[in-house]
């Protein structure tokens, strides 16, 4: 057993049974901080670059100064050259396209940088100053030059995660130019009485600035298949994979590798998340013979970002757990990188072939920078994969069943006699699984079977209206 000391902090480590390194930290650092911000080399003490186990701290996690290995308890698994190049070109081939540009990943996607697409964040200086505007001036309560102030309180404000774009087709044709218009906007609103610049102001706000809020846009997208939400009340797969279902099963031998090693590396987890995947149609199972639902593809080249800041995840199976691997085409590659888990300030140096098994949904995480190889910018690239079980598939009917939803919702919504029907309507309505349309659409087109299976209650409303 030896205890490693670095910065006041402590790590218990030892050699387990299959010759890889155990770590059990003797801390975790609150850095509630860090989310939404980039990992660096400050963010870590130690880079694990070989076979590793590491546990959190906890009062049963210890037995005769040895960890007791409870997979509760259990931070992280990095294995080293997990997957063969075969399978790894299968998930490249197969994985590849499915990311995407996307604005939708939240806190993982970092601060704000100075352009989103070909358009400008609104600055909170900006904001700032049509607020003030709007309000109608008021002054500095401690008499000073309240645009002054704006400035200075912004020279050192934090980065922001989200926020508000500029709408270029509304700023050209009102300034002559895209290029610093917001000084010539400033010097208008200066010129203006304090009624006129109030209602100029909130006129650029409703006007020239997106409704829409953004994250930074980062290349990240998903293939498998996806649960019910809201809008889109049915299971289904993703659109990746339901117009490439051909290149889409070329990942299928990595995702069972995974798999496999999964149940070695963690039973308990992985059983628990069998139970739920055992439940579930196996045709929403990643190869209809694995315990994942959904992949996650993030890529960065020369031309496209996903380095992830750091996050906590949502949406995987909390009795389960998560993964992430890292590929290459097999020709170029990358440096940096690192995925760090700062509670623990632990880095680990994922390579084309590894493992990690992760908490993702306990763990904060995020990646150090993801740089050009020596050989040059245009020879980078990465692609992450993280394959996982949704939580919410597990409410879901069979196959059949969820497709019969889908074409349910299909046909409302082309149906302009329907007495909810309007123009880009959706198809969707309130309660509407539990009307009587929706009742007799699934008996016609799914039997009485299928009815009584998953709405029982169809019965009872039948009798209802038989004897009233």
């Amino acid at each position: 057993m030896e205890l490693i000391e670095i910065n006041g902090r402590s790590w218990k480590k030892y050699k387990g049974d299959e010759g890889q390194d155990v770590y059990v930290a003797q801390f975790v650092e609150p850095q509630e901080k860090i989310l939404g911000h980039f990992a660096n080399d400050e963010s870590y003490d130690i880079l694990i670059n070989e076979d590793a186990d590491f546990y959190l701290p906890s009062g049963n996690a210890m037995f005769n100064d040895m960890p007791v290995e409870d997979e509760s308890n259990v931070a992280f698994k990095f294995r080293k050259n997990v997957f063969t190049q075969e399978e790894q070109d299968g998930a490249f081939e197969g994985l590849f396209d499915a990311a995407i540009e996307s604005n939708n990943r939240g806190m993982a996607a970092g601060p704000r940088e100075e352009t989103q697409g070909n358009r400008d964040w609104v600055t909170g200086f900006q904001q700032d100053v049509l607020g003030w505007y709007e309000q109608k001036q008021p002054a500095d309560v401690f008499g000073g030059d309240v645009l002054e102030s704006f400035a200075k309180k912004h020279e050192k404000a934090d980065d922001e995660i989200r926020g508000g774009v500029w709408l270029r087709t509304k700023v050209e044709p009102a300034f002559g130019t895209y290029k610093e218009f917001f000084p010539k906007m400033m010097d208008k609103l200066a010129s203006m009485s304090i009624e006129e610049a109030s209602a100029y102001a909130k006129d650029v706000r409703k006007n020239m600035i997106s409704s829409t809020n953004y994250a930074t846009a980062i290349w990240s997208g998903i293939a498998g298949f996806y649960g019910r939400y809201p809008r889109i009340p049915y299971g289904r797969a993703t659109a990746y994979t339901d117009h490439h279902r051909e290149k889409f099963e070329q990942c299928y031998p990595f995702a069972r590798r995974l798999d496999r090693v999964m149940n070695e590396l963690l039973p308990s987890r992985y059983g628990k998340q069998k139970e739920f995947a055992d439940r579930l149609d196996n045709k929403f199972l990643i190869g209809e013979d694995t315990t994942f639902t959904t992949i996650t593809v993030n890529t960065t080249t020369k031309d496209r970002n996903a380095r992830m800041a750091c996050h906590r995840d949502a949406g995987s199976l909390n009795e389960g757990y998560s993964n992430l691997t890292v590929i290459s085409d097999g020709k170029k590659d990358w440096k940096g990188g690192y995925l760090v888990t700062p509670e623990v300030r632990a880095a680990i140096n994922v390579r084309p072939g590894d493992l990690l098994l992760i908490d993702n949904m306990r763990i904060i995480h995020g990646n150090t920078p993801i740089e050009a190889p020596d050989s040059g910018v245009d020879d980078l690239l990465r692609m992450s994969l993280v394959f996982y079980f949704r939580e919410d598939m597990d409410q879901l009917g069979s196959w059949e069943y969820e497709h019969l939803r889908r074409a349910f919702v299909d046909d409302r919504r082309k149906n302009e006699d329907h007495e909810l029907w309007r123009p880009y309507w959706n198809g969707v309505s309130p309660s509407m699984w539990d009307t009587e349309e929706w009742f007799e659409y699934l008996n016609e087109h799914g039997g009485s079977d299928m009815l009584l299976k998953y709405h029982p209650e169809s019965q009872k409303a039948s009798l209802e209206a038989f004897f009233a």
